[in-house]
């Protein structure tokens, strides 16, 4: 198909490249009868993987001698090639209302903003990920991955892990393996100024809650005195942030929000 040594990649955008054709099949076995949007196909290896199952294939690719490979790697009448930044397509552009599923391999640099993206448009997705970012996706309350990360995704998702994918299996060889995981949204939308809260808890996530959001006064706005009085009656105050679950840590956000209005 092609000699991807031959290709250089450009690591402003994160480029790797899946080299086993094996794994591109297992990510597609999810598109059958789908109409599937890919974000950064690169040269094509899982595009033309989806092609062959899907009944549509929409690619997104940002890199202009990407999407020239791919043309010529990837001849099919099911796919539509969209040559620009995925996040600054339009919504009609990318059928928004035809898609039933995104896969994608998608670049590191851009994991939290895929998850993010996926989120506010309830979308489910089967994605190739950095293995670390998957795991602070994963982790529980009180262990060393439990971060913002690991809230926001078990607040919106229901996140399975398929499989792990070896450095071995990208071309150039990051430094880092890989994993693929299946997300499926739970229909929750989040207000803006909870996530934001959110973040800020969990940046001090080993202090007890009232010493959090103290602590994060500067970014709330609030003097630290005002703020103190503000949150005495605050729930779970005594506890430690990191040992709460998501949910709990999001009703906190809810009722600090109520608190600053």
């Amino acid at each position: 198909m092609y000699d991807l040594g031959m290709i250089r990649a450009k690591k402003r955008l994160g480029q790797v490249f899946l080299s086993n054709p094996a794994i591109a099949e297992a990510e597609a076995a999810h598109a059958i009868d789908k109409v599937v949007l890919e974000l950064g196909p690169g040269p094509g290896i899982l595009t033309a993987a989806l092609c062959k199952n899907a009944k549509r294939v929409i690619a997104v690719e940002k890199d202009s001698l990407m999407c020239t490979l791919l043309k010529h790697n990837v001849k099919s009448s099911k796919l539509k090639l969209i040559n620009k930044d995925f996040f600054k397509a339009a919504e009609e552009e990318l059928e928004l209302g035809s898609v039933d599923i995104m896969i994608s391999n998608v670049p590191y640099n851009l994991s939290s903003k895929v998850i993010e993206w996926l989120g506010r448009h309830g979308m489910q997705a089967v994605l190739c990920l950095q293995k670390e970012f998957v795991d602070h996706m994963l982790a529980k309350p009180d262990t060393k991955d439990y971060s913002k990360l690991s809230v926001m995704a078990s607040l919106m998702f229901r996140t399975t892990k398929i499989m792990n994918v070896p450095k071995g299996n990208f071309r150039p060889i990051p430094k880092v393996d890989s994993a693929i995981i299946y997300v499926k949204p739970k229909g929750v939308r989040m207000a803006e100024r909870d996530m934001f809260l959110i973040g800020l808890i969990m940046q001090h996530k080993k202090k007890t809650v009232y010493n959090a959001i103290l602590d994060s006064d500067s970014a709330i706005g609030v003097d630290r005195k005002k703020l103190a009085g503000m949150c005495n009656g605050i729930i779970h105050r005594d506890d430690r942030v990191f040992k709460l679950p998501p949910e709990e840590i999001l009703a906190i956000a809810v009722q600090l929000g109520s608190l600053l209005e």
